[in-house]
């Protein structure tokens, strides 16, 4: 049975030399130089896809029946000012879905009323760029809405 060499022995004439470092190129981080060893590298999107299910979303509250109450006589005195010839400014809070996942988030939305369409169950609104764009939403995600025609109603 033989034995191993110690390497010490072996490698003695080079061992305690001084690391090379290159004059031409910048020494690299340690940070850089784990990179490219990092597990999952070479899977692309990997890190996306992770960070992806990282990502929290909300889900959509469902108004309580006052709460569906107040919205109803808010839409109708909103839909009364608007035959009238009137566009109020109002704000909505709104839910919006996400589109990779379930849930999504809870947005303000700003503007001049423009029309209510209980058809197609929309709100259009008038935002405040130049020149207006057209917000629409859903009336079935609108959570809140509060601005001057809410006054009279509380």
């Amino acid at each position: 049975m033989s034995k191993e060499p110690d390497p010490r022995t072996v490698y003695a004439d080079i061992i305690d030399l001084p690391h090379h470092q290159s004059a031409k190129r910048k020494h690299m981080s340690l940070h850089d130089r784990a990179a490219q060893f990092a597990p999952f590298a070479a899977l692309v999107g990997y890190d996306e896809m992770v960070d992806e299910e990282a990502r929290l979303t909300d889900r959509q509250i469902t108004p309580g029946e006052s709460d569906l109450d107040r919205l109803d006589r808010i839409f109708r005195s909103l839909s009364a000012r608007l035959s009238a010839g009137q566009q109020p400014e109002i704000s909505a809070l709104v839910f919006i879905p996400d589109t990779h996942k379930a849930g999504g988030c809870y947005e303000a939305a700003a503007g001049r009323a423009k029309r209510l369409d209980p058809v197609e169950k929309k709100l259009i609104l008038l935002g405040s760029g130049t020149p207006p764009e057209e917000i629409s939403l859903s009336l079935d995600r609108i959570l809140d809405i509060s601005g001057i025609i809410t006054e009279d109603l509380d």
